[in-house]
């Protein structure tokens, strides 16, 4: 048995096979539907068509496919949405779920929490939204912003270039100002959404073996000083464009840099100690649900 699940953000797009037993990742696409979205207040043709072309090749090997969208498609106006919706389904034949912030975040917290037995804050980081909650093995308090890394880099597009122009703590008092963040405090900050993971190992950071838990979907961790100051050194030391040379998916790296302002602005609200970065998304909690 083979479920494919295809989660649409705002700017990065999300495909993972589900075997029966793992979830992997099977591809991703960069599609700027939140940028293009801003431009004319309506969803861009053309990244409609991208995203309904690679789903029409996806069908060609799998029969199971579940599609769901969050950030930019809860803002179309009703109109919009239906012809949107209808449109998806004539030209794929599957329906595409849009999922709420409430739900986006209770989804990917279940993924996260699979195998956590004490306190901690799940960070829940996009294109245009953030969800951050404590969870204790329920949810115990949750805050979501309609801000994300798109917005930031709207603010400071320097942080796209080689090295950033823009200070980190210029940035994080920028995120600070406008994030929603729990006033809980945990030890540990699980950071989910999105290529977390990727992002530590591709980038040069350092970061260790998670022994806080095991999960094998979130295997590597770092102590709150280390990400401290690998952020800094990623701002002023690490060559983005070195970065872009050596990756597969070089438009993915674009926000990145407003990603880790993200982190720190949290960690440091929430007093972690240690942070886990993850691959973590929806696709876990969509699965947990279903059992």
């Amino acid at each position: 048995m083979n479920k494919i699940i295809i989660e649409v953000g705002s700017t990065n797009t999300k495909i993972d096979i589900y075997d029966g037993k793992e979830v992997k990742r099977l591809d991703e696409l960069t599609i700027l539907f939140k940028q293009n979205f801003k431009k004319s207040n309506s969803i861009d043709k053309n990244d409609i068509n991208i995203l309904i072309d690679y789903i029409l090749k996806l069908k060609k090997d799998y029969n199971d496919i579940y599609v769901c969208g969050t950030s930019v498609f809860r803002d179309l106006k009703d109109r919009e949405k239906e012809l949107f919706l209808n449109n998806f389904f004539d030209k794929t034949g599957l329906y595409f779920n849009i999922i709420s912030q409430e739900q986006e975040n209770e989804l990917t917290v279940l993924g996260a929490t699979r195998f956590v037995d004490e306190k901690v804050c799940v960070f829940v980081g996009g294109g245009g939204s953030t969800e951050i909650s404590i969870f204790d093995k329920a949810i115990l308090e949750s805050k979501n912003t309609s801000i994300g890394v798109m917005d930031i880099m709207n603010e400071f597009p320097d942080l796209a270039d080689d090295f950033a122009s823009t200070s980190l703590e210029d940035v994080m008092n920028y995120i600070e100002k406008r994030l929603n963040i729990p006033d809980n405090q945990a030890d540990i900050l699980i950071l989910a959404g999105g290529g977390h993971e990727v992002f530590a190992r591709g980038s040069g950071i350092k970061y260790e073996n998670n022994t806080l838990y095991e999960d094998y979907s979130a295997p590597i961790m770092m102590d709150i000083e280390t990400r401290k100051n690998e952020t800094k050194r990623y701002y002023e030391a690490i060559s983005l464009d070195d970065i872009k040379k050596r990756v597969s998916n070089p438009d993915w790296w674009f926000a990145t840099r407003a990603m880790c302002a993200f982190v720190l602005v949290v960690a440091e609200r929430i007093g972690a100690k240690y942070i886990v970065p993850t691959n973590i998304s929806m696709v876990y909690g969509i699965l947990e649900q279903d059992k």
